[in-house]
């Protein structure tokens, strides 16, 4: 289907409960329009796509912080620390959301976090679920190049190193591919690749500099 630049897919399954039953369980509201069925991007049927797609693209944060639940936090571009680090995604505040039934997501002009969810996870594994979703913003709603700005960010962010990486790619292993996202193994090679090219680069460029 063609994809509209409207909403943004999250690339993280809730590894306890399918699609269906996240929705029945966590977004009963007709308010939300069914946009949330896509954002684990995990019923893969054209036509729902295509409606939600429809339905969900003139939903704004306010909108998102009456319909979605009574334990919502907006968080202010700059003021959003994941284990004590400042984040930030441009212009972009942040929602956090208990019941969000992934570790994260988002729509065209903020970000969604699980911080529940994300609770028990490795710093690295937080900050790229972050950028991810934040890489949708600059990028659009192709998962690849999310997760490369992830990883290109944790890079130059200086968050991200081979342990890291590695513990990215544990995340990340276990999700299935669907119409929108690559398997968990496929987006794995893509991000290591993309990090070890990163890391030639600036290896290159640093030894470079080193002999002027």
């Amino acid at each position: 289907m063609g994809v509209a630049p409207l909403l943004l897919l999250s690339g993280f399954e809730d590894r306890q409960i399918g699609g269906r039953e996240m929705l029945r369980s966590h977004w009963p509201l007709p308010a939300l329009r069914l946009a949330l069925v896509l954002v684990c991007g995990w019923l893969g049927h054209a036509a729902a796509q295509e409606r939600a797609l429809a339905a969900s693209n003139r939903l704004t944060v306010d909108e998102y912080l009456k319909d979605a639940g009574t334990n919502l936090k907006l968080v202010k571009a700059g003021e959003l620390k994941i284990d004590g680090r400042i984040s930030n995604c441009g212009t972009w505040p942040t929602v956090l959301n208990p019941e969000f039934a992934s570790v994260g997501g988002g729509f065209p002009g903020f970000v969604i976090l699980n911080m529940k969810k994300l609770k028990n996870l490795s710093t690295p594994v937080k900050l790229y679920v972050y950028s991810h979703e934040c890489g949708h913003q600059f990028e659009g709603p192709d998962e690849t190049k999310a997760d490369l700005f992830a990883i290109r960010r944790g890079v130059k962010s200086g968050w991200l190193d081979a342990q890291g990486m590695e513990k990215i790619c544990a995340f990340v292993s276990t999700l299935k591919s669907d119409g929108v996202h690559p398997s968990g193994p496929q987006r794995c090679e893509t991000m290591r690749k993309y990090y070890s090219q990163l890391i030639e680069r600036g290896t290159a460029q640093a030894a470079s500099a080193w002999h002027r």
